[in-house]
């Protein structure tokens, strides 16, 4: 059977995230918050799902430059796969500079420096958007000429190392300090204190921060998140929030050259009360505010359902017809918004719930469309419409207690 091995990178990183919260409880260490890690690994979900769905083009992408661009015909021996490693992070400390240095980049690369906490679940905050600029950066590979088979084997296992970066349970690691990333390099990467600022971009190797004078040892104990706190778990504020104030800044800007120069200008020099006019025009206020936890109980189940929807999702991704694959992407990426909303405590979470519903309904019917199963989802579809306003009082009454 033609499996897609992976899939086991979801059960992969959940094993680790779950072994450091173990291991941080024991030592009495509370380095993890319910509603902030579920919002960490709501991000990561949402990359590998749509992943599966863009990882071939990435790939040829790579293939076709290779084919038609390369200057040199590169073969796989110990010496171009350590090249390939060194060239692979050399860009990367570049485009992960420039994803701090320009407001356009920073857009896309700031949703992994929302979280307030600094964890595994933080090392899962990747976009897809990350992804797609990365990929531009990394197109100079093929042309250098390395083929995409190389590329893409280097690309997996420089995704996986900075992973394991993103802890406070390990401490600093002797003369490995000197050569790679290491958890203490990477907490001043993601502390918002002014000395800690702009500092250590590198990835696997900490030797081009200190050739480009970048390097900041870890001294005084780090604060996490932005100098100007998100302070929101939704999932499409969390991704698109600096876009919108990037927007709005450049409509009070006069004239193209002004324009162009804000995206292309540095984050350090935006004005940060543009955040406050566009969060008072696209954040509601009018929270639940209850002083119950049970819905932390209902985010659980639904985040654990999506979960193993996504991991056979992905394992049977080669037994899927496309349009069960577009329905059980979309009921996640629905989950994904949702669970965001509940954590926030918003009241239209219910909404979220009918779309949802109705995305079943519609599946189901599509391949089981028996009259019988016409009748009884006409029923469903009918009550829920009938009956709207008493479900959906019960069910914020349900979630989040009275």
């Amino acid at each position: 059977m033609n499996l897609n091995y992976m899939a086991i990178a979801v059960p992969f990183f959940l094993t680790f995230i779950a072994i450091e919260y173990l291991v941080a409880k024991k030592m009495g260490r509370k380095v993890f918050h319910f509603n902030s890690s579920i919002a960490n690994m709501n991000v990561g979900i949402a990359e590998r799902l749509i992943d599966m769905f863009t990882a071939a083009a990435f790939y040829f992408f790579y293939e076709y430059l290779h084919q038609h661009y390369a200057i040199f015909d590169i073969k796989a021996t110990l010496l171009t796969w350590i090249a390939l490693i060194l060239a692979t992070d050399l860009i990367w400390y570049w485009y992960h500079r420039f994803g701090h240095k320009v407001n356009l980049f920073w857009a896309f690369h700031v949703v992994h420096h929302t979280s307030e906490e600094f964890n595994y679940t933080a090392g899962t905050r990747i976009t897809i958007f990350q992804a797609v600029v990365r990929t531009l950066f990394w197109a100079v590979l093929p042309v250098i000429g390395f083929p995409a088979p190389m590329i893409t084997t280097m690309l997996i296992v420089h995704g996986l190392y900075p992973f394991f970066t993103h802890t406070q349970l390990i401490g600093k690691l002797g003369i490995l300090e000197y050569i790679l990333v290491t958890p203490s390099h990477h907490r001043v990467h993601h502390a918002s204190n002014e000395a800690y600022l702009d500092k250590n971009f590198g990835d696997m190797f900490i030797i081009w921060d200190k050739i480009f004078g970048t390097f900041q040892e870890e001294e005084e104990e780090a604060k996490y998140g932005l100098t100007k706190q998100l302070d929101s778990y939704s999932f499409l504020w969390q991704h698109f929030h600096y876009l919108v104030e990037l927007w709005y800044a450049a409509k009070a800007k006069t004239g193209i050259i002004n324009k162009v120069k804000l995206f292309f200008g540095s984050p350090a020099d935006f004005d940060p009360e543009v955040r406050a006019i566009v969060e008072r025009k696209f954040l509601s206020k009018h929270k639940v505010r209850v002083s119950t936890q049970k819905f932390r109980t209902y985010v659980l189940v639904q985040f654990s359902a999506m979960l193993i929807m996504l991991f056979f999702l992905l394992l049977f991704e080669h037994h899927t017809d496309l349009f069960l694959q577009l329905m059980a992407a979309l009921v996640i990426l629905v989950t994904l918004i949702n669970c965001g909303a509940i954590l926030e405590q918003r009241r239209w979470v219910f909404f979220l719930e009918l779309v949802r519903g109705f995305l079943i309904v519609f599946t189901t019917f599509y391949y089981f469309p028996h009259p019988t199963t016409f009748v009884l989802l006409s029923l469903f579809t009918v009550g829920s419409l009938v009956y709207f306003s008493t479900l959906q009082r019960q069910y914020l009454n349900t979630i989040y207690g009275r």
